[in-house]
């Protein structure tokens, strides 16, 4: 472990005051001994960074899928008093509100097994890949609704089971929606991409359940074993991305504006309350609804594929949950043995609210908000649920997937497209790619292991494993 980082549990480790200059509160992050051995120094560094800024509370946070990003670190988690504390799209990230969400069908494995047509018509169906364009007639009209209303504009439309709402974190929308704060440049992005998958770490997958770790919680959510789920991963395109790149500008004057002290400019922010930091919330809530409306189109699409396939009507094919990874948020949560309202940022971290909160659906609160971990082609996913313990200790937050340890340029360089995908075919797993590359950048060996990932926030106590999913089809973005 680096110098002066000191370890505080079998699970846990603190980054103290004077690792870093001017930190306010200690970092803590929570990693195994199998994962200590691909620790970035970076990434411990911008955790400490993030403990510089004003009004942060507790600690700064990261968790066992922590590595190097833009300002925060991928994996961290911090709560700013709404006062004094400051908001940041280094901490949300630029693709905003990119998440994950799971839908259950009564399909078992042999129903799909060496269904290649699947995997092919759902390939078909949502548009993949870099400039993919929609399939929707998007006008300026449609997106303003995308923006204002998210998931719930999508399920109006026709795109969905007014039931699906109930099982999206926040509902699939955010109140605090400013299209006006979203530029005309991000705004002429996002028309043509609505309902599309997009590239990168985007994907969606058939995977069957394999385990049931918790038999109650899989029951309440709507798993069983053997039984064919669809997986959806990906975000707000490129109208998120633009509002962090357009925001992060505006937001480099205004630190200069309100003199504050930085170690690293990517860490540029603002004070919550202050023009520009409610300018770039309300920015990146439009775009975090874009991002749910999103989903929800591709939802929509999936399942007129099963009904097409297998004449599955689409009531019989249930969303189990949706949860964002990158967005900040107001939310209450006990401090120094106080409720009161803060504003936590998660980039590449997943909220994980505990049994008895009211922000979950009301048929879960003895359960607990589902937690959604993907996995990489070849690598299991997770489906968790949050804790008492995450709100005690990470401001209701856990991990949000495996985490990157090689680059995509390295990855291109070292692994083959083609032989990645026929190695996945030996294994049962057909995938499907706009290109090689495509295949080759997101392998599972460029990504730390899902299965020891979640078992650090599992022995934690942060979220508790409930199934394991394996894939049987995948498309790339």
């Amino acid at each position: 472990m680096l110098a002066g980082v000191v370890q505080k549990g079998e699970l846990e480790w603190e980054v103290p005051i004077g690792f870093v200059p001017g930190m306010r509160v200690p970092g803590k992050f929570y990693l195994s001994a199998r994962l200590e051995e691909i620790l970035e120094e970076g990434a411990v560094r911008q955790l400490a960074n993030v403990a510089t800024l004003p009004g942060i509370l507790c600690c700064s946070l990261a968790m066992p899928d922590i590595h190097w990003g833009y300002g925060f670190p991928i994996g961290g988690v911090a709560a700013f008093d709404l006062t004094e504390g400051v908001i940041s799209p280094g901490g949300v990230g630029f693709d905003i509100n990119c998440g994950v969400r799971l839908l259950a069908t009564p399909l078992g494995q042999r129903d799909v097994a060496g269904r290649r047509d699947l995997i092919d018509a759902m390939y078909q169906a949502v548009p993949t890949g870099v400039g993919a364009k929609s399939s929707l007639r998007m006008d300026a009209k449609t997106l303003d609704g995308m923006m204002m209303k998210g998931a719930r504009y999508a399920v109006e439309a026709g795109y969905g089971l007014p039931g699906d709402l109930v099982r999206c974190e926040e509902n699939g929308f955010m109140k605090a929606a400013d299209v006006k704060a979203v530029s005309g440049k991000a705004r002429q992005r996002g028309v043509p991409q609505g309902g599309t998958l997009g590239s990168g770490n985007h994907f969606l997958e058939i995977q069957v359940v394999r385990e049931i770790y918790d038999p109650e919680a899989a029951k309440a959510f709507g798993l069983a074993e053997g039984q064919v789920c669809c997986m959806i991963h990906c975000g707000s395109r490129g109208l998120g991305h633009q509002v962090c790149t357009d925001h992060i500008k505006i937001l480099e004057e205004s630190t200069r504006k309100y003199h504050i002290r930085l170690p690293d400019r990517q860490l540029a922010c603002a004070p919550i309350g202050s023009p520009e930091g409610t300018a770039y919330f309300g920015a990146m809530a439009a775009s975090a609804n874009y991002a749910w409306a999103n989903r929800q189109v591709i939802t929509h699409a999936a399942r007129n594929v099963f009904k097409k396939l297998f004449r599955i009507p689409h009531e019989e094919i249930p969303l189990i949950y949706d949860v964002a990874h990158n967005v900040a948020k107001i939310e209450e949560h006990t401090v120094d043995k106080k409720k009161r309202m803060v504003c936590v940022h998660r980039k590449g971290a997943t909220r994980a609210f505990g049994p008895g909160c009211p922000d979950i659906p009301a048929d879960l609160s003895s359960i607990g908000q589902p937690v959604i971990i993907p996995g990489s082609m070849g690598t299991p996913s997770f489906v968790l649920k949050g804790t008492r313990g995450a709100m005690e200790k990470t401001f209701g937050s856990t991990c949000h997937g495996a985490g990157r340890v090689m680059s995509r340029s390295q990855a291109k360089k070292k692994i083959s497209g083609k032989e990645i995908a026929e190695s996945l075919a030996r294994q049962g797993i057909y995938v499907r790619a706009p290109n090689e590359a495509a295949i080759s950048d997101e392998a599972p060996d460029v990504y730390k292991p899902s299965s020891e990932v979640v078992r650090v926030v599992h022995e934690a106590g942060i979220s508790r494993l409930v199934a394991r999913l394996d894939p049987v089809g995948v498309i790339k973005g």
